[in-house]
Parts: structure tokens; sequence; C-alpha cells
């Protein structure tokens, strides 16, 4: 590529073949945004409501649960955006705003946050959503036997109690400006106070009537749904579709209207299918390889840094994003966020450097990479090319493809040196709470380092921006520095849809997750 160290390739731009388009080119605060609702503007009106909108997904499994605490993937996080709502929604701007929450404010200090609830919202079972309903929700992720995604967000809480019939506040262990964004999470879906999560009551958009576990889930419009254009299909229909060709096909046949996490190998001939759109967002998501920091020989910084130094993530972009992306640097904070150390050196492709740390580490004999392309779009050619880019330094890199499905419950978090990906968090602090913090539970990579931890919880304390910006910094360097994730990439979120439907919302961050509420049929 000729663009400098950062960039990537130039498909993040203007100019757009015909049948593409690109969401949130301006992240936050670039050129040329669409406005919100764009997409769905340019091929209807006045959305009517009716029809049954398919969906094909991957990130399924056998293993799936209603419960959110549980969401690991795309698949069970847009399923859970069916049949609930959060305290807080993030905007195209990434920007907090109200959802089951009508507003909220914070005490001088940010210690103390007090939330206004919608009046007049029910749940699925007819109940009216009331503070108990909260707190009982919010309780669920935290405490010592939560196995809840969220819980690493979640712990900055001392308390959330009911206040008023509507009013729920939260008092924190420690001030954090963030809590409007930690309450977005897709995670914390409201449900009735004392009900069981795995049934799924909810005040979302549509009523679940069948869940098959890495099959399908059907789900049927909430006639009393609270929110104004939102949920126009009569009926949604998600199926597990983890297989890229089966996903792709089912598209171009019709059989869906809606997939994620096209191949970027495909995008061209996609654009010229009849019938079919591609839409290219730009965004915080990113690819990685994980090492487990407290596994041999993984847990020698020298070996870590002899894989870090020996991948060329230009090639990597160019040849397995097809440059719908950008390089990356080792650490997870994209370069759009308010908080990216931009003076942090960009680590580049040198065999030299990789063979003389392979060299201190005294490592010798080959590693695994286990693999899947359920990992990330991909993934198995780009773990071949990783071998390539290995071997030039002496390193031999055997790659073992894992079957895709089970691949998050078998492989992940399970064998030392694995791919994942990431759909980016809204702030810097949710990246690194969920990922990074010795006891965060998913932190995939097993690094710990206490003086991280302390830093991540003084920053979230500090309202000062420019002293915060320091800590977050200082935050970035050490995961550069000896951190277990090899992050080559930061990829644009790809999606195809049928051109009978719109109302696609682009955001940076987890994007594509409420399709189900935005999407409409300009055919009715």
């Amino acid at each position: 590529m000729a663009e400098k160290p950062g960039t990537g390739s130039g498909h993040g731009g203007l100019l757009l073949p015909r049948r593409r388009f690109l969401g949130s080119t301006a992240l936050l605060g670039a050129s040329a945004a669409l406005a919100p609702g764009l997409l769905g503007r340019a091929w209807a009106e006045t959305p009517k409501r009716g029809g049954h909108l398919k969906l094909g997904l991957d990130g399924a499994a056998a293993t799936d649960s209603l419960d959110p605490a549980t969401y690991t993937a795309t698949y069970a996080q847009t399923v859970g955006y069916q049949w609930g709502n959060c305290l807080v929604e993030l905007d195209e701007k990434v920007q907090p705003i109200p959802e089951l929450a009508e507003s909220w404010e914070a005490s001088a200090d940010a210690s103390v946050w007090v939330f206004k609830l919608r009046k007049g919202v029910t749940f699925h079972n007819g109940k009216e959503m009331t503070a108990p309903d909260v707190v009982y929700s919010v309780n669920h992720h935290r405490g010592p036997d939560s196995k809840s995604g969220a819980k690493g967000y979640l712990e900055v809480i001392k308390e959330v109690k009911a206040t008023g019939k509507y009013e729920v506040t939260f008092e924190l262990e420690t001030p954090s400006a963030d809590l409007p964004y930690v309450l977005s999470d897709y995670h914390v879906l409201i449900v009735p106070e004392g009900s069981d999560f795995t049934e799924a009551i909810g005040t979302g958009p549509y009523v679940i009537e069948s869940f098959e576990p890495g099959v399908r889930t059907l789900a049927k419009r909430n006639p009393d749904y609270w929110k104004e254009g939102r949920g126009w299909a009569d009926s949604v229909e998600t199926l597990a579709l983890n297989d890229l060709t089966a996903r792709t096909s089912a598209l171009q046949t019709g059989a869906v209207h809606f997939i994620n996490r096209l191949d970027p190998k495909t995008v061209n001939l996609l654009e010229r299918a009849p019938g079919v759109l591609v839409i290219d967002v730009p965004s915080a998501g990113h690819y990685t390889f994980v090492m487990r920091c407290d596994t041999p020989p993984f847990d020698n910084n020298h070996l870590r840094l002899a894989l870090k130094w020996g991948i060329d993530r230009e090639e990597l972009v160019d040849k397995i994003l097809r440059g719908y992306g950008r390089i990356g640097n080792d650490h997870p904070i994209p370069d759009f966020d308010p908080f990216f150390n931009s003076e942090l050196p960009q680590r580049t492709y040198d065999p030299d450097k990789a063979k003389f740390h392979m060299e201190k580490s005294g490592y010798e004999g080959p590693i695994q990479l286990h693999i899947a392309d359920a990992a990330f779009t991909g993934a198995v050619d780009a773990a071949q090319l990783y071998a390539q880019h290995l071997a030039k330094a002496g390193i031999k890199l055997e790659v073992v493809r894992e079957p895709n499905d089970g691949y998050w419950s078998n492989v992940w978090m399970k064998k030392p040196f694995v791919g994942s990906y990431w759909g980016g968090r809204p702030t810097a602090d949710l990246m690194f709470s969920v990922a990074y913090k010795s006891d965060a539970p998913w932190n995939e990579s097993f690094w710990k380092r206490p003086e991280f931890d302390k830093l991540l919880i003084e920053a979230r304390a500090e309202l000062d921006f420019e002293k915060r910006k320091q800590l977050y910094w200082e935050m970035q360097k050490m995961v550069w520095e000896d951190g277990g994730e090899i992050i080559p990439m930061f990829n644009n979120y790809l999606f195809g849809s049928r051109d009978n439907v719109a109302g696609f919302v682009p955001v940076p961050v987890l994007t594509g997750l409420r399709v189900s509420e935005q999407l409409y049929f300009t055919d009715l």
C-alpha cells in the first residue's frame, strides 16, 4: 500500500460504486457523513409496516441462550435487540441518547447518577416497566458469581436502587463519566423483576415465538412497541448461517434479505448481482491473533514480540480485507477515538526484529495457531499468510484448522494461540474493561498487569480531559509493549441486503445489531 502507516487502503473514501453505500464515513468528525436514515430514504420516502424479514447471520452456536448475560457473538446480540431495549442507545456518532431512560443527570464528581425512566412502556407480558425492573436487570450482571460479559463494565457500580417509581439511582465505587455508555451495552437489556432471563420478556420491537439455538429464531411484531419509526416488519426470522458461502448464496437467491460479514473478496461480484446491495461501514472492529499470556511459550514476552514484529499488516489489509480496513498497532483503540495514542510508534513488518526476539525467548520449535473462519472473515487465509511472514524470520507457524461450529466454545479462550474479532466499544474504558483488565470475563489473552488495572480505574474517575487522555495513552503503551493481542488490522463492516429493504443505520461501533427494528420493505 502507498498510504502512510495507520491509514490503510482507500476503500473508505467517497468514490463509491453505484451499488455500494458507505456508512458513517465521518467516523466521528471527518467529512461527508450520511444524515440519519438516509440509507432508508434513498429507497422509500414513507415506510410501511408489513412483510416477513429474514436475516442470515453468523456467530450462532448450539449452546446459545436467550439470557443476555451469555451473549458473545453477532447472532445472539442481534436477537437480543429484537426482544429487548437498554436504558441508553448509541446514535450514529456513537453518542449516548435516551432509550428506556428518558433522561439522566450526574453529580458534580460523576459518582452518583440519576436516571429518569419513560412512563407507559410495557413488557411483552403487559406489565409496565418501572424502576424495580431496571434494578433487577442490572444486578443480573453483577456479583461474585456472575459470568456476564458485562460484569467488567458494571463493577464500577456500588449500588443501584429504585428512588421512585420511574427513577433509578446509581452510586458508583469511583466516579465515572462513562456510565451512560455502560448502560447502552447489549447485555444490559431490561426485563420484568423476578422473570427468567431465558424467557426473553422485554420491551423490544418483537416478541420471540420460537428459539432453536444454532438454527433459527422466529419473532412477531410487538403491537405495543413504544418507539416510533421502528419495528416495521410483521415478523422476523433470523437464520444461523455461520458458513460464509451459504450466507452469501442465501442473499443472492433472495432466501434472506440481509446478511452480515461479507467476504471482501466477493464484494465486487456482489455489487454486480441483481437485487443485491453492499453496505460498507468503516469501524472500530478489529481482527486479532490472541496469545494466552499464562500458557507457555506465550508467557514469554520476547516470543510475543517476535510474533508481533513478524506479521505483515499491510499485506493482510490488502489481501484479506481487500483494502476495506486499515492496519492496527497491537492495541484496540481506533484512530478516531478521542483518546487514541497518536504518538505510539507504529509496529511494522521486521523479520530481523522478529528473529532477534525469538532467539532472546530461548524457544525453539514450531508454534501452533488454532484458527477457523468463524474467528473472522478470511481468518484461515490470514493465518496462512502469517505463516509465510514468520518463515522469513525463521519461525515455523503451524496453522491448525478448527471446525467453525463450536469454535467460540471449544477453541476461543481454550487453546493457547487463536484467532478472534472484536466489534470495538464506544469508549476506551469499555474496551479495556471487557478484554484487558486482569479479571475481565473476556480477557482472552489472560494478560494481567496490576499497574494497568490501577490506571484504568484512575482514568474512569478523572474528569479532566487532558489528564484522562494521558492515562489512556499510557494504557495503550502498556498493551503495545507486552500484551497478548496481535492486532494487525481494523476491519470495515461489510453487509449485504436485498434492494427491496431499507432503513439501515450505520454506526462505527457494533454496527448492525439493531437491524431488526430498522429495516423495512420498500415494495409493500
